[in-house]
């Protein structure tokens, strides 16, 4: 399988898991606080940062903006849809700063692109890849669009059928799109355990051979743990630096502490993962002196008698004769008188 590679950093199969911080619209639309949000994620390990590159105009239709006037949920929502989709859009001055700030800091910036003008707008400022988000993976147009830029591709599975998930990769790689990363992703906020089937991570690439990740909704860090376990080499997950905050993702995001158990914990499991190969390294055999068994004696025995197996047993540490030596011992005479509870060696038999 070929690695992705973003920014100089090799991603796939016996490389150590990607964690981007998702910070989507938790900036809330205050450029000082996605900057504190860009210090945290990189204080905490992070690899990359993650934004969403919308407008007003590019993701909602007008009519679905008038449906949407009042929420009964006035923590998460405030005013109408429209009032925060325009507070939480970032503006192309935005990107730009934001991207820089990135850079000055030294960790990836990302983002999701929901039209080929934001497609255009994050090529301009050299994003290493294009993230397209689940609710676009049948958005063939845009899929398409985004190839042709050349860039590398990393796309959610969320909401998605294999066929539809098959047709999108087939789109983005007869478009020109460089590599291509598959993300497995449940589109609920945050979903039920029964219902995120990591194993699919594992399903995914064996079928289209590409790297594969897990965009992560649910709460706490477990669960992207054990994405890593099973092979995920991208991690996702939203983030905040405060649970309570008023907006739409905070309450279900990581914040610091639990970021910095996923990077810190998430490498530590990669590094655990290891070799399908059986190997015994150096400190398990040096542990085979103290924790294996030698042969001693059950009896006292005089000189010249010859052993027999009830008159044997085997016991700490494990140096001398092995149990699994037994059959040269057994019917062997000794050269010397020995206690109950001996220790043996080969040279006390004939």
């Amino acid at each position: 399988m070929e690695k992705l590679n973003l920014a100089g950093r090799l991603i796939g199969p016996d490389e150590p898991p990607y964690i981007i911080a998702e910070i989507g619209s938790n900036h809330n639309g205050d450029m000082q606080l996605a900057k504190r949000l860009i210090d945290a994620a990189k204080s905490c390990g992070a690899d990359a940062v993650k934004f969403q590159s919308w407008s007003k105009s590019s993701l909602i239709s007008r009519a679905e903006y008038a449906r949407n006037t009042a929420y009964a949920d006035t923590k998460r929502h405030f005013g109408t849809l429209e009032d925060m989709v325009e507070r939480y859009q970032l503006t192309p001055e935005q990107h730009h700063e934001i991207a820089t700030y990135c850079r000055e800091r030294e960790i990836t910036f990302l983002s999701s692109c929901f039209s080929p003008a934001e497609v255009d707008l994050l090529d301009s400022l050299d994003a290493p890849a294009f993230k397209i988000a689940s609710m676009d993976i049948n958005h063939l147009p845009l899929l398409a669009y985004a190839a042709s830029k050349h860039r590398p591709v990393i796309l959610s599975t969320g909401m998605a059928t294999l066929g539809e998930i098959e047709r999108a990769l087939g789109i983005l790689q007869r478009g020109g799109a460089g590599l291509v990363a598959l993300l497995h992703c449940i589109s609920v906020y945050p979903p039920e355990y029964e219902t995120i089937h990591l194993r699919n991570i594992v399903t995914l690439q064996q079928a289209f051979d590409v790297p594969v990740g897990f965009s992560d909704h649910t709460l706490g860090t477990a669960i992207p743990l054990a994405a890593i376990a099973l092979g995920a080499c991208i991690i996702e997950k939203h983030f905040t630096l405060d649970k309570d905050m008023e907006g739409w993702d905070h309450a279900i995001s990581a914040d610091p502490s639990e970021l910095e158990i996923i990077v810190r914990e998430g490498r530590n499991v990669f590094k655990a993962l290891g070799s399908t190969v059986r190997t015994v390294t150096e400190a398990e055999m040096a542990k085979r002196a103290k924790f294996r068994r030698r042969l001693v004696v059950r009896r006292a025995i005089k000189r010249g008698e010859m052993l027999r197996l009830e008159d044997v047993d085997f016991k700490r540490p494990g140096t001398g004769i092995h149990p699994d030596e037994l059959a040269y011992v057994i019917g062997r005479s000794l050269t010397r008188d020995v206690e109950p509870d001996d220790e043996l060696e080969w040279s006390d038999l004939l």
